[in-house]
């Protein structure tokens, strides 16, 4: 049975980035280059890597991999895959399937678009999700990513490009795209952060009036609009701009999605609820604060984080204690009357956010980079690759109110 793609309620829907591309995948992306594998012009090596996490590709046909120059125990080279690859992305979608997820928001990144070689190959991981989301019933839609944009004109790049996307790919007029209050979904990420510490330019560049008029435009094409807000968006304060102006824009979405990632952490697993009292506390005042109005809310959760080789930060330095972490996130937003969740991230491997499947073990590893990637084991629990995916197949289930909200571990590790 397929999902109900009328609406965003009662949904645990998770962010997809399909951004991984392999020499060799036949798309036109640079020869050679390992995007958001490696970094660029740099040997698919250990020093090289920009993931901290390494995918399961135990599933995978030869046909869809492509080797490194590193290798497993067992003398095997260590291959990845690329989101070009249609039965790659195929695949993703049928584990949505066999443990009853709801599907995904593509990310399309603004900054990627003026490069026609790059907005190829986002066009076709746009049109593998849709087709892989019809054949197993699953939901997706767009959200654009606007980190990094440096165009002039914020409003008409995405207007330009959503024209494309409804006319050219004709994706809302798939089966499976995700509505909510009978319209198209569409998200924009990215509104309203602050610059980065010590960045000297702004990777968040929309103003408050392109964020209206924004809303305004696609409102009036039936479009429903999410925003990917700061966390601190209803106080101003934080990772949010200043601007008092901003008040009016965020509220102008029809849904705010605040982002976590990062805003808090458990000191070790007898700590965590800790998160409780900024969580908890931040989602009941979002809550209040928008009670009354048009606007409705979508929180965040993430099962760990950790950016030791893209940004040179601590290995595992959000640890995920075997899904305990996440869990209480989940039940903190059921408890607070969240009735959808946005899942941060379903494949994001870079930030080691992933849901997907994953490697448990440091021995299955490649070799060579087993002391700088995040295994699912590394907090000391026995934890399958699937774990995750097991995982929010039951926090979709007491979103739902199938079962009764409760802080412990539904599943047990073995």
């Amino acid at each position: 049975m397929g999902v109900d793609v009328s609406t965003l309620d009662g949904k645990l829907i998770m962010g997809y980035q399909g951004w991984f591309s392999c020499p060799t995948d036949s798309s036109s992306i640079p020869p050679g280059r390992w995007w958001h594998w490696f970094r660029e012009n740099a040997p698919p090596d250990a020093p090289s890597l920009t993931v901290d996490m390494w995918p399961d590709t135990s599933e995978f046909g030869t046909d869809e991999l492509v080797s490194t120059n590193m290798t497993f125990s067992d003398g095997r080279p260590a291959a990845l895959y690329s989101a070009f690859t249609s039965s790659v992305v195929d695949r993703h979608f049928s584990w949505m399937r066999y443990n009853n997820l709801d599907g995904v928001m593509l990310q399309r990144f603004l900054c990627d678009l003026s490069d026609v070689v790059f907005k190829a190959f986002r066009d076709r991981v746009a049109l593998n999700v849709m087709k892989s989301a019809e054949t197993w019933g699953r939901g997706f839609a767009i959200m654009y990513d606007i980190t990094g944009y440096r165009g002039t004109s914020i409003v008409q790049d995405i207007t330009e490009d959503w024209t494309h996307l409804v006319d050219d790919l004709k994706l809302t007029n798939s089966s499976s795209y995700l509505k909510h209050k009978e319209n198209p979904l569409l998200a924009i990420w990215g509104i309203g952060f602050n610059n980065e510490p010590g960045s000297t330019r702004d990777n968040y560049p929309a103003t408050p009036q392109d964020t209206i008029n924004l809303t305004s435009h696609f409102r009036a094409r039936k479009v429903t609009m999410l925003g990917g807000v700061p966390y601190y968006w209803r106080t101003l304060t934080g990772d949010s701009k200043t601007d008092t102006a901003w008040a009016n824009a965020y509220r102008s979405f029809d849904i705010i999605s605040p982002w976590s990632i990062g805003r808090y952490a458990a000191q070790d697993i007898n700590a965590i609820q800790q998160i409780d009292s900024i969580q908890a506390n931040s989602m009941r005042a979002d809550l209040a604060y928008l009670s009354g109005s048009n606007v409705e809310y979508l929180p965040v959760v993430f099962p760990g984080y950790s950016v030791r080789n893209k940004g040179n930060g601590p290995l595992n330095q959000i640890p995920r204690y075997g899904g305990r972490f996440w869990w209480r996130q989940v039940y903190n937003a059921i408890l607070a009357g969240c009735t959808k969740i946005y899942g941060a991230m379903f494949d994001e491997v870079d930030e080691g956010t992933a849901m997907f499947k994953v490697v448990s073990d440091r021995q299955n590893l490649p070799r060579e980079a087993q002391d700088r990637l995040v295994y699912l084991n590394a907090d000391g629990f026995r934890l399958t690759s699937d774990w995750y995916l097991h995982l929010a197949e039951e926090a979709g289930k007491m979103l739902r109110h199938e079962t009764t909200p409760s802080q412990l571990l539904p599943i047990q590790a073995g």
